[in-house]
């Protein structure tokens, strides 16, 4: 049986690729819809949409939420980042879908929104976080709007303060990966030591960013551009690597993996090669240490990661430099070489 479904907005995207892909939303500047048309997943996630659309009480929390998942800004957001943010707006609909927009000048309500943070960093500090920034990112874009006339979750700070200063892959970490992982976790570990990109990034990116000498991409979180000169043992696993599918990196089968298949098979392999304490994520805080320890200044750490200036310095200062025995051996050297000390 057919059904139709109307107002849906198609909207072809060019990956890096080359390739094109579409993309299908409810409506113009509608929430996006999940799965391929014609399946059930996809009919489902278009129910639901319009369900919401039409259930939009105005003068309450919920109406704000609503505008902003069909504005262009929440459309502008990688596609990963809508899915987060969709299941955070629902979680805040669950809770404050009734919540009177006059309420939010009241000061008492800043109070009522922090509690509701408390509760769920119960679970998860981070997860709290994100669901707050969520908020008052959706209460900003309705401020700037006059949807609302305050928002009382600017400035909330945050709860989670996990520190990486000890989750820096060594040297003797990535000798054993590479001996114990599968080949094709060989060239991934390589791509994120030489570059300091994120795994995302490097999951779709093209043979055709790649030169011989540099490679040449645009980080999807920042927008950022970057051009990244190929050191020699990259250089030598990519030319040996094969070109299986336009994409540079692939699954043992030959085909591009989703993040969530790449993350799970990574962990695996971690494990299996003795390495724990660290993830594929804290590859990119590697590079930025080792880049430092090599002598590199933060302006040319930032040129090749894509981190801003500031970013660059709190990593090295605040997370990775002060605990890594090699800052300390390299600081030596250089000041017995000043000094012309003996060795």
């Amino acid at each position: 049986m057919r059904v139709r479904l109307k107002g849906i907005n198609p909207v072809p995207k060019r990956l890096a690729d080359g390739t094109w892909k579409t993309y299908w939303y409810a409506w113009k500047g509608g929430p996006p819809l999940r799965g391929e048309p014609g399946t059930p997943e996809f009919v489902h996630s278009y129910n639901e949409a319009i369900a919401r659309k039409v259930a939009t009480p105005q003068g309450t929390l919920q109406a704000p939420l609503r505008a902003f998942e069909a504005s262009a800004e929440f459309s502008g957001l990688a596609e990963r980042t809508r899915a987060d943010y969709i299941k955070h707006i629902k979680a805040i609909e669950k809770e404050f879908r009734d919540f009177p927009l006059s309420g939010l000048t009241d000061r008492r309500t800043r109070g009522i929104f922090m509690a509701w943070r408390d509760r769920l960093a119960a679970r998860s500090r981070r997860q709290a976080d994100y669901a707050w920034q969520v908020l008052a990112r959706v209460l900003s874009w309705a401020l700037d709007r006059g949807l609302v006339l305050a928002n009382p979750c600017a400035r909330g700070g945050r709860l989670y303060r996990g520190s990486r200063a000890d989750r820096i892959w060594t040297a003797d970490d990535e000798a054993a990966f590479l001996k114990s992982a599968p080949v094709h976790f060989r060239l991934p570990l390589l791509l994120a030591l030489w570059t300091g990109q994120r795994q995302g990034d490097l999951l779709r990116l093209p043979w055709s960013a790649y030169d011989g000498t540099h490679i040449r991409l645009r980080q999807s979180k920042t927008g950022a551009r970057v051009v990244i000169p190929v050191g020699a043992p990259l250089k030598s696993a990519l030319d040996a690597a094969a070109k299986r599918s336009p994409i540079i990196l692939t699954s043992r089968a030959g085909k591009p993996g989703t993040s969530h298949g790449f993350r799970a098979s990574w962990s695996i392999a971690r494990t299996k090669a003795g390495i724990v304490g660290v993830t594929f994520n804290d590859l990119r805080g590697t590079a930025v240490t080792r880049l430092a320890i090599a002598g590199c200044t933060e302006a040319e750490i930032a040129t090749i990661t894509g981190h801003s200036l500031r970013d660059v310095r709190s990593i090295l200062d605040a997370h990775y430099l002060h605990r890594d025995p090699a800052l300390a051996e390299s600081a030596i050297r250089k000041l017995e070489r000043r000094t012309n000390s003996p060795n």
